[in-house]
């Protein structure tokens, strides 16, 4: 017998969520995950979740747990060597440590922020990649929503 109340009960663009979530490459190699911990509770929409991520949500009824397979285009993007130049070190951001594979955050003429990673460093300049970290691989995306809010 219906309700008529399980049909407002799927994810929407802009639903708070609360979710078990697991991202590992393609071999099953994990990057991040809540089960087995506290769910997380997230606004779409906000930022928290990569849009391509979102899009996997949205129209997934509470209780559901799925699987996504997601190609690099439909994640994280490809790799593009465009988005990687070598800037001398004096004229990266001040106040930053600057290791090999470490983070560096640097500021938009608008304010914004965007980080790089230091892919090559020398005595005299950094190779700073501002690919996402996970570019140009394919993604396992396992979500349980547990509850909209």
């Amino acid at each position: 017998m219906s309700t008529g109340h399980e049909a407002s009960e799927v994810v929407r663009p802009g639903s708070l969520l609360t979710l078990h979530y697991r991202l590992a490459t393609a071999d099953d190699t994990e990057l991040v995950s809540t089960f087995g911990g506290n769910p997380s509770t997230l606004q779409l929409g906000n930022g928290e979740l990569a849009p391509t991520l979102e899009a996997c949500l949205e129209g997934l009824p509470v209780g559901e747990h799925h699987v996504f397979l997601l190609k690099p285009q439909q994640a994280f993007g490809q790799y593009s060597a465009q988005l990687t130049k070598r800037f001398p070190l004096e004229d990266l951001p001040g106040g930053a440590a600057i290791e090999l594979h470490g983070a560096i955050e640097f500021a938009a003429p608008d304010g914004s922020k965007y980080v790089g990673t230091v892919r090559e460093l020398d005595a005299n300049s950094a190779l700073i990649d501002f690919n996402h970290p996970l570019a140009g691989k394919s993604i396992r995306f396992e979500v349980a929503v547990i509850g909209i809010l």
